[in-house]
């Protein structure tokens, strides 16, 4: 796992983390023990035994003996402003939940500043869990994209397009011409980059899709959309145009390797071929579908079919957290029920959707996703000492069936450090308290 060219002695460098166990998502055999993580100017540039760090000279060291080091989470479907919509139309189904509860809410309050105050408060969670990259598709993307940047935290933004008019744009062109406009603005962003988002098949039009399709050809970025997330939404589909959601995006020319199609409940098996051949991604919310009673996706059927499939939270409003690591016991424990079979999605496998599977998903598996030289240093440090997790005998099992967000102490996205045994370097978490009582203030008061 190290360097082919040794250093020379005493090479200068930014930091160095030595960790009880470096879980890199090369492989399943890549559990090191007692290892170090190499940092320099943001990116890792070796791994090797603690033993041997003196090699290095580095401005800082931090030893983590009873932890586990491994890449940050990539959350890879997620409403981040609709933290503040936390709680507040809970125990209903889908359309219920958005035609009677949110699209009201949303429409009565969604505006620059909500938005601002959502996605610090999700970022602040985000960060506390685990996750260094989090999956964005909301109005007024532009301001998610200031509070990630100040924030430190990598972020992928997915431009709404819908047929109707929001507080953000008035048609899908509009929706479209800001998208593209956001995607030139941050184009070459060490941390902010920006792709398509069609809402779902039955909020945006075949013509808007088509441009939707040219648009993402052109500058060569995804398309990321909530497809099949429900039996009714399918049922619709047929009795609308007698075809199903994903043959009328294979129809149209959306699938493709750049298409993340989110929940994917109900799937046929010539769906799933349709998926498989054209490389698209599936991106699962277990938490979410089983709060909405949306149905099961079927992820061991798909990886058998050698669909990558990456692990998504959704937004607060419908989870109602954003923690990835209850997010994977779930798809876990939920994969063998559906499956039937207790070796569905092992602990290994739950652990790559939460990482490199989702870095893959998002056309980021360069850069981050899993620990090897070149790579950006997204990393989180969990421990692993707690009475709770002993004894422990696989540490990649105990993180996916044990651990909760509690335990994970450090984050670093670039080598910057954004939470240091639990306390967060760039965020006054009072002020974002104070934000979400407020906004818990006016909109609770609201008659809708």
């Amino acid at each position: 796992m190290s360097t082919n060219i040794p250093p020379q002695p005493s090479t200068e460098v930014d930091l160095i983390i030595c960790s009880g166990w470096v879980i890199t998502m090369e492989s399943p055999d890549a559990v090191l023990e007692d290892h170090a993580v190499v940092i320099h100017q943001g990116r890792i540039i070796d791994i090797l035994p603690c033993a041997h760090i003196n090699q290095y000279k580095a401005k800082e060291t931090i030893h983590r003996p009873e932890h586990a080091l491994l890449p940050g989470f990539v959350n890879a479907h997620g409403h981040s402003a609709m933290t503040l919509f936390r709680g507040l139309a809970d125990d209903l189904a889908l359309m219920d939940w958005l035609n009677h509860h949110i699209w009201p809410a949303e429409k009565s309050w969604v505006d620059p500043e909500f938005v601002e105050h959502g996605a610090e408060l999700a970022i602040v969670e985000m960060i506390r869990s685990g996750t260094t990259t989090f999956c964005d598709q909301y109005f007024f993307p532009e301001t998610t994209a200031l509070v990630a940047e100040r924030n430190h935290i990598r972020c992928r933004l997915n431009t709404p397009v819908l047929d109707f008019p929001s507080a953000w744009a008035e048609s899908a062109d509009d929706y479209l011409d800001k998208g593209i406009s956001l995607f030139k603005q941050h184009e070459n962003h060490p941390l902010i980059s920006v792709s398509l988002g069609p809402h779902a098949p039955y909020t945006v039009s075949d013509k808007a899709l088509e441009r939707v399709m040219e648009t993402a050809k052109k500058y060569q970025c995804g398309i990321h959309m909530h497809v099949n997330e429900t039996a009714h939404e399918v049922e619709e589909a047929l009795k609308q145009s007698g075809i199903r959601p994903i043959e009328r995006l294979n129809n149209l020319g959306l699938l493709s390797p750049q298409f993340q199609a989110v929940h994917m409940t109900q799937i046929t098996d010539i769906e799933i071929s349709l998926l498989a051949n054209s490389g698209a991604h599936v991106v699962h919310c277990p938490e979410s579908n089983l709060k909405l009673a949306s149905g099961l996706c079927p992820v061991h059927q798909l990886q058998e079919e050698g669909i990558n499939v990456a692990l998504g939270t959704d937004g607060a409003a419908s989870n109602n957290d954003l923690d990835m690591i209850s997010e994977l016991r779930t798809a876990s424990l939920v994969a063998k029920l559906v499956d039937h079979n207790p070796t569905a999605l092992p602990a290994y496998e739950a652990l790559k959707l939460a990482t490199i599977n989702g870095a893959k998903a998002l056309g980021l598996a360069d850069d981050i996703g899993s620990i090897c030289t070149g790579k950006s240093a997204d990393l989180i440090s969990i421990d692993l000492s707690a009475p709770e997790l002993q004894p422990l005998y696989n540490p990649v099992s105990q993180i996916v069936f044990s651990a909760g967000r509690e335990n994970i102490t450090d984050t670093w996205v670039a080598g910057k450090q954004l939470m240091n045994q639990r306390q967060l370097n760039f965020i006054n978490e009072n002020d974002t308290f104070t934000f979400a009582k407020s906004w818990q203030a006016k909109i609770a008061a609201f008659k809708y």
